[in-house]
């Protein structure tokens, strides 16, 4: 998960993982018609990756412009199977996650970790192997999306492993209600970290050309500190999401 920018900055380019991702799913896609929801399922995919911290916020439209362009224009060398990824793929289709997702192919799906280090979320790039332990827990070790090998760690699968967070729109903010669980983006001087937290207060304001201007007080679960902030600061869980699209 990465900090959203507050507010819309110029479009500067997409990432070298934001491209290889987009080439991988373009292949899959081959001819298949990709709709408007697809673009904006990826759009909040990419917002919320470390990857794009520190760089504007993606439109969906500008992502739909990649795929329409490459889809046309792409030469034969663009279309190189990428490489497949470690066995590990295979195993980590039945690891059941402390939120339930179990099953024989969760391949498609993207999940986060919370370190032992620092108590903080981070995206799971690859799930490297698993081992059980004698008190009958199973542990994981993960790589971490931007992160390299000397950063892998071993974290309890039940525990401390879920499906990703995701980002919300400006339109969602009236969606959110006191008492929610989300993961908010931590600022302090020395550190820069996901922290799960629950909505303690909401300040409804309306919203300029600059999308929503609501304020949330939410309460970090790891040391009950309190802070006021604005929606691009704010992730929500995928249980969170489905109530968003089901209302």
């Amino acid at each position: 998960m990465n900090l959203r920018p507050r507010e819309r900055q110029p479009f500067s380019g997409f990432t070298k993982a934001e491209v290889r991702k987009m080439e991988k799913l373009l292949n899959e896609s081959k001819e298949q018609s990709l709709d408007e929801d697809f673009f904006k399922i990826l759009a909040r995919i990419f917002n919320r990756s470390s990857n794009r911290a520190g760089k504007p916020l993606l439109k969906w439209t500008e992502i739909k412009n990649w795929f329409s362009k490459n889809k046309t224009d792409r030469r034969s060398k663009d279309t190189e199977e990428l490489p497949v990824e470690p066995e590990a793929v295979s195993r980590n289709k039945s690891i059941e996650t402390t939120e339930g997702v179990k099953g024989h192919d969760i391949s498609n799906l993207e999940f986060e970790a919370r370190s032992s280090v620092d108590g903080a979320w981070y995206d799971v790039d690859t799930f490297l192997s698993h081992r059980f332990l004698d008190s009958g827990k199973i542990e994981a070790r993960v790589r971490y999306v931007g992160f390299g090998a000397e950063e892998d760690e071993w974290v309890n699968v039940r525990e401390n492993v879920r499906q990703r967070s995701v980002a919300l729109e400006h339109s969602e903010c009236q969606k959110v209600n006191v008492g929610d669980l989300v993961v908010c983006f931590q600022e302090r001087q020395d550190q820069a970290r996901y922290f799960d937290a629950h909505v303690i207060d909401i300040q409804r304001r309306l919203h300029d050309i600059r999308g929503c201007r609501c304020l949330f007080l939410i309460s970090y679960d790891h040391d009950n500190s309190q802070e006021r902030v604005q929606l691009g600061r704010l992730c929500c869980r995928p249980n969170l999401l489905l109530r968003l699209e089901n209302n």
